[in-house]
């Protein structure tokens, strides 16, 4: 008889857990604010006005986490707006780096990535990370970033994207 009135109980707290992890799970990442990789050619955004660097100097793009869960990536060409698409060309040496104290970044570009590794790049305020640009195409990937020592809201996370051009 107990064992009849147990089951509805022991079910409860087998099947909640699962259909929560399901739930979490599932959630859709973020996608940039300015898609441009959806487009017809996405190369079509490439200027000089938002191109960085060249096969002669690198691309710095500073990682930052921003207000509540955000982070950003900002290139360093005159007027970047933080997670804006921009453009590097085939070649180019990519540094990523944090100018804030105590932060860390992670950026990951998934199953697609511009770069020789196709791992997740890790780096931070003492560690930048300089990787080559070699595939041509449009790239969208999570910017990741932590400070450490803050109580709330540690980490951010947001999506951005730029454009790998042929030489």
């Amino acid at each position: 008889m107990r064992t009849k009135q147990l089951l509805p109980g022991l079910f409860c707290l087998l099947i909640v857990p699962v259909m929560m992890t399901a739930y979490l799970g599932g959630k859709e990442k973020k996608k940039p604010k300015n898609d441009v990789c959806s487009t017809a050619t996405p190369s079509s955004i490439c200027s000089a006005s938002n191109t960085c660097g060249s096969t002669a100097s690198a691309c710095e793009v500073d990682i930052k986490r921003t207000g509540g869960d955000s982070a950003s990536a900002t290139p360093n060409i005159p007027n970047a707006k933080s997670n804006a698409p921009f453009c590097v060309k085939a070649g180019t040496t990519v540094t990523f780096k944090s100018t804030s104290k105590d932060t860390g970044f992670v950026l990951d570009f998934g199953a697609s990535s511009p770069f020789d590794s196709g791992a997740a790049i890790t780096g931070g305020a003492d560690r930048p990370v300089s990787v080559v640009a070699k595939k041509p195409g449009c790239y969208t990937y999570s910017v990741g970033a932590c400070t450490a020592g803050t109580l709330y809201g540690m980490c951010g996370e947001d999506a951005a994207q730029f454009v790998v051009s042929a030489k």
